[in-house]
């Protein structure tokens, strides 16, 4: 179990950090957008995020 999540884990990190690796004034451009919405929107933002996370883990796992 602990292989599963680090694996996951470096891959996130893998994943996270090609668009800072490609296009760092296109990421600079977003935060400063992100930083704009209000709480509630970026609440609800990670809140799809995971709910979307949780599903893709239950369709793969099964």
């Amino acid at each position: 179990m602990w292989q599963d999540l680090l694996a996951a884990v470096g891959l996130m990190l893998v994943l996270e950090g090609i668009m800072p690796f490609l296009n760092p004034q296109g990421v600079k451009a977003t935060l400063l957008q992100i930083l704009q919405l209000e709480e509630r929107i970026l609440r609800l933002l990670g809140l799809g995020s995971m709910l979307l996370g949780l599903l893709l883990l239950y369709l793969i796992r099964g």
